[in-house]
């Protein structure tokens, strides 16, 4: 199949800061002939604690630009975004594939061997309707208990991280998870396998710890390959597609303060990015 010139367009991926990183560096792995267009909405930083309308309204923002931008499809690298908004952003935009964040109840429901199950997530997650019906819906496979971590993004958003402080804030948390016999642990934000270590340090080596940037990334490619979408690997393996030439950065807050974030989150091989500033 002829490649259309929508095919060559980049896919708009989004997060209120570097947790989304999280998901693209999957995306890049799973999806190799892609370009992805990265918004960091960091002036709103974080989702987590603010009222439903106001994440509500900064999903419909950024997908607007996405969408006007000319990008082919979206994902949003958030979870609570995903639970506050989805619904709206694929009303709004009926025809354009967009794939949103769920924890990954099912499969740690699936994987448990005590029948209890933990998630850390962000306060606005735990009270969404959709994550009380997504726990619901697999409720009679395990005991789902989800755990707020409050303040957690903030410091996963600090350059470097403060590692202590980090720690003291997951080990109360994690250990009532170990209390209630929770031998998995559902990572419920995009920001939290930046700091998967210390958790699954302090949950033990009997306690799986679980993510979803890649099954979200699998989404993606069977969304782009049913829609046609698709780029064609055998052009882009002929012209050699460096890494930082696959992915455009934006920010809402500072570029420089962000590009240190990326070098320390994802490594040097991104020193040659370029963020560019976005006012929306």
């Amino acid at each position: 199949m002829a490649e259309t010139n929508l095919n060559c367009q980049a896919v708009g991926v989004f997060d209120s800061g570097v947790g989304g990183l999280s998901v693209l560096a999957a995306l890049l792995d799973h999806l190799p002939h892609e370009r992805f267009d990265f918004v960091a909405d960091e002036r709103y930083l974080p989702y987590g604690d603010k009222p439903q309308h106001e994440i509500s309204d900064r999903v419909l923002t950024l997908s607007h630009w996405l969408h006007n931008r000319g990008c082919k499809a979206m994902v949003m690298a958030c979870n609570t975004a995903t639970a506050a908004a989805a619904g709206q952003a694929r009303a709004t935009y009926a025809n354009w594939p967009i794939v949103g964040m769920e924890p990954a109840v099912k499969p740690a429901s699936l994987m448990t061997r005590t029948g209890v199950v933990g998630i850390l997530a962000t306060t606005n997650t735990v009270a969404s309707a959709r994550f009380k019906n997504l726990v619901e819906r697999y409720e009679p496979l395990a005991r789902v208990i989800a755990k707020p971590c409050p303040g957690l993004v903030e410091l996963i958003e600090t350059c470097p991280l403060p590692q202590t402080d980090i720690e003291n804030l997951l080990e109360p948390l994690v250990h009532d998870l170990l209390n209630h016999q929770a031998d998995v642990i559902v990572l419920g934000c995009t920001h939290y396998p930046f700091v998967a270590p210390i958790i699954a340090r302090l949950a033990g080596p009997g306690v799986a710890v679980i993510e979803t940037g890649l099954p979200v990334a699998k989404q993606l490619k069977a969304r782009l390959d049913s829609e046609g979408l698709l780029v064609d690997g055998s052009v882009t393996q002929k012209q050699g597609n460096p890494v930082n030439d696959r992915v455009n950065f934006f920010t809402t807050g500072n570029p420089v303060a962000f590009k240190a974030k990326l070098l320390n989150l994802l490594g040097q091989e991104w020193a040659d990015a370029r963020i560019q500033a976005l006012a929306v």
